[in-house]
């Protein structure tokens, strides 16, 4: 089993800047890609990005390429978002995702979900 536990949410005006984070606990050896998706009120679950055990694959999605930056930490258990020029179709629940498989797969374990609100 593992634990996903996201923070860093929040409103923030358009143009503006937040970072979330997620830290991992558990089963390590199920803690393979880190992954961030985002689902807004009327959008299906889409993945943000992405990032591979070592990290040194890295995906994102086309809309936030050149805005959004994923980094992971040395321990492999924790991954941020970076997130600049947000825009109002930022605003959405951003969750925190993993499992045993790289980053062109969605993993099994899911975090609770932070908000995340950019206004005009």
């Amino acid at each position: 089993q593992v634990q996903l536990v996201e923070s860093g949410g929040g409103a923030v005006q358009a143009g503006g800047s937040l970072t979330l984070s997620c830290v991992a606990s558990g089963n390590a050896f199920s803690v393979n890609a880190l992954s961030w998706y985002r689902q807004g009120p009327k959008n299906e679950r889409e993945l943000v990005a992405s990032i591979g055990r070592r990290g040194h694959e890295i995906k994102y999605a086309d809309s936030v390429k050149g805005r959004f930056t994923i980094s992971r930490g040395s321990d492999g258990k924790t991954v941020r978002l970076r997130m600049d020029n947000l825009r109002e179709e930022d605003t959405a629940m951003y969750y925190c995702n993993t499992g045993p498989l790289g980053v062109n797969f969605v993993g099994e374990y899911w975090g609770q979900g932070t908000q995340v609100t950019v206004f005009s």
